[in-house]
């Protein structure tokens, strides 16, 4: 049965007065329920949770999500669809139900998090200067060129501690063999962090007897880890920060102004910011007069950022800030050039990265990846269509996929036309089976699938949120997380067992 909008929950059905576990059919890949030849079992750190749900009726369990969903009205978190050409604002959609994992299990994950960042960070700097991965025949050298974002603005440029990315919002999913395994890397965009401190906020208020055991880590370090690591890029004894976004119309504005306002920080548009002739520094227009901004926490892409270096017609960037970037007069992050990693093709490549750079094993495995820029990768996808996913390098937001069983033969003709015309901006990956979580529908809990997106931060020094932005594909089957299509969210726990 398919999923009702989270406003359209009854208020009694025929369930209503039965356990919401009673009729709860999960698979043999649920984040609760753990299934071997000797039975069911809870997962490590899910038992709490499961007495707390054997205590409710469905009813009740209605209840608690339609709570959820007022306090989410009440405090306007929204996020932005384009519909026809407008931008509309919708409630942020959040399932009542967390999706735990166990410490042990978290602390593996965060270790392969912060190794993966840091192998990210040394190829950027690599690559806008010596090159070496790419003369060693690692990488190949058509994914440094400027159709793939690199800038060459960027060449010999060093940052604070040699990091260009300071910020990836990582995503992950766990397969049938319970493995975690990395879909995507998010340095550019990385959005969605701000909802994961909203949910766990609603999640406290509205249902507190789901925390009473105390054994759930703590989210709120995000937002004061964020601060530190923006303060460590300043050039100055000073750090005054300002959050740079595209203004009110851009789809994460809501996380945008969150994080300003969380941090005490200044929110700005390009229209705000002027790099002064007299010293070369960034200024704010602000009702107290000019404020020297030392750093920029920047959400506005990399070809809108300055006029006199890239897309002359932005009216979203601040002349002359390429310049005050490159002579260390303002710190970024994350920083101009880094979208040069921030693309499928390349984030295939980053096992590689992580023995070449670090000499070390990968401790998050890839999923499964077929390059179409390869001969031998090019010819499986065009024969194995029908069961693939196939994505271009660099879109985002579930936008521009083949889901090879879900198409029909028209699509898949389209497909292979694009990708024979343009084979280096086409990958592939096999249908992952993500892994499923007891979701609220209109007929009590219900098997979703869901991903996760931790988010990484790396300055001096590196640190991981705690769990991360689980998203949940709330229609039955469908493995489309992405809340643009209908997808949703849930609180993510990190349980000490």
């Amino acid at each position: 049965m398919a999923t009702l909008a989270y406003d359209q929950l009854p208020a009694d059905g025929l369930l209503q007065g039965e356990n919401p576990l009673a009729n709860y059919q999960h698979g043999n890949n649920d984040e609760m329920l753990s299934v071997s030849s000797d039975g069911v079992f809870a997962r490590p750190g899910t038992e709490d949770l499961i007495r707390q749900l054997a205590g409710m009726t469905v009813g009740q369990l209605h209840d608690l999500q339609l709570s959820v969903n007022a306090e989410i009205r009440r405090s306007d978190i929204t996020f932005t669809v384009h519909d026809g050409g407008e931008n509309v604002h919708q409630p942020w959609p959040l399932d009542a139900i967390p999706r735990i994992i166990a410490a042990n299990e978290w602390q593996n994950i965060e270790n392969g998090l912060i190794q993966r960042l840091k192998a990210l960070n040394c190829f950027i700097a690599d690559i806008y200067d010596q090159q070496e991965i790419v003369i060693d025949g690692i990488v190949p050298n058509y994914l440094i060129s400027a159709p793939w974002k690199f800038l060459t603005h960027c060449i010999g440029v060093k940052p604070a501690y040699n990091t260009w990315a300071h910020i990836n919002g990582c995503d992950l999913v766990r397969d049938a063999s319970g493995t975690y395994r990395v879909l995507a890397d998010n340095l550019g965009m990385h959005s969605g962090v701000s909802y994961l401190l909203e949910n766990r906020r609603i999640m406290k208020k509205i249902a507190p007897e789901f925390f009473a055991a105390g054994n759930v880590a703590s989210v709120d370090h995000y937002t004061t880890d964020l601060k530190l690591m923006l303060q460590a890029l300043s050039p100055n004894n000073t750090a005054n920060i300002a959050v740079l976004t595209p203004g009110i119309s851009n789809s994460a504005y809501f996380e945008h102004a969150y994080l300003a306002r969380e941090m005490g920080v200044l929110l700005v548009e390009g229209r705000d910011l002027v790099v002064s002739d007299r010293d070369g520094f960034v200024y704010a227009d602000t009702i107290d007069g000019p404020t020297r901004v030392d750093v920029i926490y920047r959400r506005v892409e990399d070809d809108l950022l300055d006029p006199e270096c890239f897309n002359p017609h932005s009216t979203m960037g601040v002349n002359g800030l390429m310049q005050a970037w490159a002579e260390n007069r303002v710190g970024m992050a994350n920083a101009p050039g880094t979208g040069v990693a921030d693309n499928k093709v390349i984030c295939s490549y980053v096992p590689d990265m992580i023995k070449y750079y670090l000499n070390e094993s990968p401790l998050l495995p890839n999923v499964d990846t077929y390059r179409c820029s390869d001969d031998h990768g090019l010819a499986f996808v065009l024969d194995h269509m029908q069961d693939l996913v196939v994505k271009p390098a660099s879109e985002s937001g579930g936008h521009g996929l083949l889901i090879g069983p879900d198409s029909t033969l028209e699509e898949r003709k389209h497909f292979y036309r694009l990708i024979n015309d343009m084979p280096r901006n086409y990958i592939a990956q096999p249908i992952v089976q993500l892994s499923t979580c007891p979701t609220v529908t209109g007929m009590g809990l219900a098997a979703r699938h869901v991903d996760l997106r931790p988010y990484v931060l790396q300055g001096e020094t590196a640190s991981v949120t705690t769990g991360g932005l689980t998203r949940v594909a709330l229609q039955q089957g469908s493995l489309n997380v992405n809340a643009s299509q209908g997808g949703g969210s849930k609180d993510t726990w990190v349980v000490t067992c």
